[in-house]
């Protein structure tokens, strides 16, 4: 009797275990690495962007980072930002935001467009008097970056 529940154990388990789901998947030789800061070099954390190459929604971490593999194109996520428009009543002071490298240097002619700013039509980051990789946007806007 004992066989038998040996036998039917084994042959019912036979199908299990490896699996689990952890495929792996090697990381893209392509990636590439740049920052949202402040005027001030400050980062930017916790915004929320997408690109085409991710499944999932990210945030922006601590120090500003986000990570793409070109050419991509991201949607970054400003809900709850200011913007740049000095002509808005509604808004209190302007958030300026720059895209950067790990050199603190600004990253300029990168064309993006927004849903609100300049609706339907690209716009590229350019040197704003104060850093290079400024962009405009409105107040809680979103805006793709084709990278």
């Amino acid at each position: 009797m004992s066989l038998l529940v040996a036998g039917v154990a084994v042959i019912a388990l036979s199908g299990c275990g490896g699996g689990g789901g952890d495929d792996y998947y090697p990381p893209d030789p392509n990636l590439t690495t740049l920052f949202l800061v402040d005027e001030f070099g400050d980062p930017y954390a916790g915004i929320p962007y997408l690109c085409d190459s991710m499944y999932d929604w990210e945030l922006t971490k601590g120090n500003g980072e986000f990570t793409f593999s070109p050419p991509d194109n991201c949607e970054f996520d400003f809900y709850d930002y200011f913007g740049t428009d000095p002509n808005d009543p509604f808004v209190p002071y302007n958030e300026y935001i720059y895209i950067v490298d790990i050199a603190d240097d600004g990253k300029n002619d990168i064309p993006y467009e927004c849903s609100r700013f300049n609706a339907g039509n690209i716009n590229y980051t350019d040197y704003d008097g104060i850093w290079d990789g400024s962009f405009e946007y409105d107040a809680d806007d979103a805006c793709v970056f084709y990278l």
